[in-house]
């Protein structure tokens, strides 16, 4: 197991702070049926190109702090950011190799079945979703470009 690098590290767990900002963020209305999911994006970004720095363990203590940040189901955050994140690492090779309007479509996958995972753990309590619920998967599709080069630049710093 190769050592990972303290700056790419600090940057790691700077953009995942960042993230969980934006994801607390109180937006307008029709902004917030659409945000995105900021933390996902950024942990299937790491995922993806530095894989050494990201974990399912990470990835689930992460879901675990959005958790109690967005006053959620204990653990349904934590659940679909770890299944989104090895499925990440375990495809990085091939991902990271797609041009970005494929790693898009890819990520959309990843962003629905992250959604699919927090729909099954809500009803569980019988609770009802809204159409809107889906949106944040076509707008995380749609800012991928931006995410993963905005990272990219970051991590060369």
């Amino acid at each position: 197991m190769s050592k990972i690098k303290l700056p790419l590290l600090v940057t790691y767990w700077l953009s995942i702070i960042i993230a969980m900002a934006l994801n607390i963020i109180p937006w307008a209305p029709p902004f917030l049926m659409a945000a995105p999911d900021w933390v996902l994006l950024t942990l299937i970004y790491w995922a993806i190109a530095a894989p050494e720095t990201a974990s399912v363990g990470k990835a689930w203590m992460v879901g675990l702090l959005v958790d109690v940040l967005t006053g959620q189901l204990l653990g349904q955050y934590a659940l679909a950011y770890a299944v989104s994140v090895f499925l990440g690492v375990k495809q990085h090779k091939r991902i990271r190799h797609y041009p970005i309007i494929q790693q898009s479509l890819a990520v959309c996958i990843i962003l629905l079945l992250a959604r699919v995972l927090i729909f099954w753990t809500e009803n569980i309590n019988h609770q009802t979703m809204p159409i809107n619920f889906w949106l944040s998967v076509l707008t995380g599709a749609l800012v991928w470009p931006v995410v993963s080069l905005t990272l990219r630049k970051t991590r060369g710093l």
